[in-house]
């Protein structure tokens, strides 16, 4: 379907859209602390990760490097 360009710039800003369809429910353990407990651990694990690729990295670069 083809919009005009005013209705398309009203949905963009927000005005078109279905509030019932972008709401969403909480189960239990789902927020609060538990949610932060989770993406805290989330976080710990993505630096963990992050820091061993780039151990990783840095290793074969200065394997390479003094190779030659």
């Amino acid at each position: 379907m083809v919009l005009g360009p005013a209705t398309e710039i009203r949905e963009m800003i927000g005005f078109g859209r279905d509030k019932k369809r972008q709401r969403f429910y909480l189960l239990p353990g789902m927020g609060g602390r538990a949610r932060w407990r989770k993406e805290m651990m989330y976080l710990r694990w993505a630096v963990a990760a992050g820091l061993l690729v780039s151990a990783v990295v840095a290793c074969i670069l200065y394997v390479l490097s003094h190779n030659r």
